[in-house]
Protein backbone atom coordinates (compact mmCIF):
# COMPACT_ATOMS: atom_id res chain seq x y z
CA UNK A 1 0.00 0.00 0.00
CA UNK A 2 1.31 3.48 -0.80
CA UNK A 3 2.47 5.92 1.87
CA UNK A 4 -0.35 8.28 0.88
CA UNK A 5 -3.00 5.56 1.33
CA UNK A 6 -1.58 4.54 4.72
CA UNK A 7 -1.62 8.17 5.86
CA UNK A 8 -5.24 8.56 4.74
CA UNK A 9 -6.13 5.39 6.68
CA UNK A 10 -4.58 6.81 9.85
CA UNK A 11 -6.36 10.15 9.42
CA UNK A 12 -9.67 8.26 9.01
CA UNK A 13 -8.99 6.14 12.10
CA UNK A 14 -8.17 9.18 14.25
CA UNK A 15 -11.27 11.03 13.03
CA UNK A 16 -13.45 8.31 14.60
CA UNK A 17 -12.50 9.53 18.09
CA UNK A 18 -14.24 12.48 19.67
CA UNK A 19 -11.55 13.59 22.09
CA UNK A 20 -7.85 13.37 22.66
CA UNK A 21 -8.07 10.97 25.57
CA UNK A 22 -9.54 8.40 23.18
CA UNK A 23 -6.86 9.19 20.61
CA UNK A 24 -4.11 8.73 23.22
CA UNK A 25 -5.62 5.37 24.18
CA UNK A 26 -5.66 4.40 20.51
CA UNK A 27 -2.00 5.42 20.14
CA UNK A 28 -1.11 3.30 23.17
CA UNK A 29 -2.90 0.35 21.52
CA UNK A 30 -0.98 0.97 18.28
CA UNK A 31 2.24 0.95 20.30
CA UNK A 32 1.37 -2.50 21.62
CA UNK A 33 1.14 -3.82 18.05
CA UNK A 34 4.50 -2.34 17.03
CA UNK A 35 6.86 -4.78 15.27
CA UNK A 36 9.39 -5.00 18.08
CA UNK A 37 13.06 -4.47 17.58
CA UNK A 38 15.29 -7.42 18.45
CA UNK A 39 17.20 -6.97 21.71
CA UNK A 40 20.53 -7.02 19.84
CA UNK A 41 19.50 -3.79 18.07
CA UNK A 42 18.67 -1.95 21.31
CA UNK A 43 22.02 -0.23 21.25
CA UNK A 44 23.08 3.39 21.58
CA UNK A 45 23.61 3.80 17.82
CA UNK A 46 19.92 3.02 17.24
CA UNK A 47 18.57 5.49 19.79
CA UNK A 48 16.89 8.50 18.21
CA UNK A 49 18.57 11.65 19.43
CA UNK A 50 16.25 14.46 20.46
CA UNK A 51 13.66 12.29 22.19
CA UNK A 52 13.01 12.68 25.89
CA UNK A 53 12.33 8.98 26.28
CA UNK A 54 14.40 6.24 24.69
CA UNK A 55 13.35 5.23 21.20
CA UNK A 56 15.29 2.59 19.29
CA UNK A 57 14.82 2.16 15.55
CA UNK A 58 16.39 -0.48 13.34
CA UNK A 59 16.18 -0.42 9.55
CA UNK A 60 16.90 -3.23 7.11
CA UNK A 61 16.68 -3.35 3.34
CA UNK A 62 14.62 -6.23 1.92
CA UNK A 63 13.78 -6.42 -1.79
CA UNK A 64 14.63 -2.73 -2.26
CA UNK A 65 12.22 -1.72 0.50
CA UNK A 66 13.04 -0.66 4.05
CA UNK A 67 11.68 -2.66 6.96
CA UNK A 68 11.66 -0.79 10.26
CA UNK A 69 11.37 -2.19 13.77
CA UNK A 70 11.35 -0.08 16.93
CA UNK A 71 10.66 0.14 20.63
CA UNK A 72 10.40 2.81 23.28
CA UNK A 73 10.45 2.89 27.04
CA UNK A 74 7.42 5.25 27.09
CA UNK A 75 3.92 4.16 26.05
CA UNK A 76 2.86 7.35 24.21
CA UNK A 77 6.19 7.54 22.40
CA UNK A 78 5.83 3.89 21.44
CA UNK A 79 2.46 4.78 19.89
CA UNK A 80 3.98 7.68 17.96
CA UNK A 81 6.79 5.57 16.47
CA UNK A 82 4.22 2.83 15.70
CA UNK A 83 2.27 5.30 13.54
CA UNK A 84 5.40 6.38 11.69
CA UNK A 85 6.57 2.81 11.14
CA UNK A 86 3.15 1.80 9.87
CA UNK A 87 3.46 4.51 7.21
CA UNK A 88 7.12 4.08 6.25
CA UNK A 89 8.00 0.40 6.78
CA UNK A 90 7.88 -1.72 3.65
CA UNK A 91 8.33 1.30 1.39
CA UNK A 92 10.96 2.15 -1.20
CA UNK A 93 13.61 4.58 0.11
CA UNK A 94 12.79 7.23 -2.52
CA UNK A 95 9.11 7.17 -1.53
CA UNK A 96 10.06 7.70 2.12
CA UNK A 97 12.37 10.58 1.22
CA UNK A 98 9.69 12.23 -0.94
CA UNK A 99 6.80 11.62 1.48
CA UNK A 100 5.23 14.57 3.13
CA UNK A 101 4.07 14.17 6.71
CA UNK A 102 1.12 16.56 6.68
CA UNK A 103 -1.05 13.72 8.04
CA UNK A 104 0.61 14.35 11.44
CA UNK A 105 -0.95 17.83 11.44
CA UNK A 106 -4.23 16.50 10.04
CA UNK A 107 -4.70 14.18 13.01
CA UNK A 108 -3.64 17.04 15.32
CA UNK A 109 -0.82 15.04 16.85
CA UNK A 110 1.84 17.75 17.07
CA UNK A 111 -0.46 20.26 18.76
CA UNK A 112 -1.52 17.71 21.40
CA UNK A 113 1.99 16.72 22.40
CA UNK A 114 4.20 18.43 24.94
CA UNK A 115 6.97 20.51 23.30
CA UNK A 116 9.57 17.85 24.14
CA UNK A 117 7.44 15.06 22.63
CA UNK A 118 6.74 17.20 19.55
CA UNK A 119 10.51 17.67 19.13
CA UNK A 120 10.91 13.91 19.54
CA UNK A 121 8.33 13.33 16.80
CA UNK A 122 10.30 15.57 14.44
CA UNK A 123 13.50 13.70 15.37
CA UNK A 124 11.82 10.35 14.65
CA UNK A 125 10.67 11.48 11.19
CA UNK A 126 14.13 12.90 10.46
CA UNK A 127 15.82 9.64 11.50
CA UNK A 128 13.52 7.44 9.38
CA UNK A 129 14.16 9.69 6.38
CA UNK A 130 17.93 9.58 7.04
CA UNK A 131 17.82 5.77 6.88
CA UNK A 132 15.96 6.12 3.57
CA UNK A 133 18.62 8.51 2.22
CA UNK A 134 21.38 6.09 3.23
CA UNK A 135 19.65 3.13 1.55
CA UNK A 136 18.73 5.15 -1.54
CA UNK A 137 22.42 6.02 -1.96
CA UNK A 138 23.25 2.31 -1.91
CA UNK A 139 20.69 1.63 -4.64
CA UNK A 140 22.10 4.28 -6.99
Amino acid sequence: MSIQKLQEEIVDEFSMFDDWMQRYEYMIDLGKSLPLIEEKYKIDENIIKGCQSKVWVHAEMKDEKIEFTADSDAIITKGIIAILIRVFSGQHPKDIIDADTAFIDEIGLKEHLSPTRANGLVSMIKQLKMYAVAYQTQLN
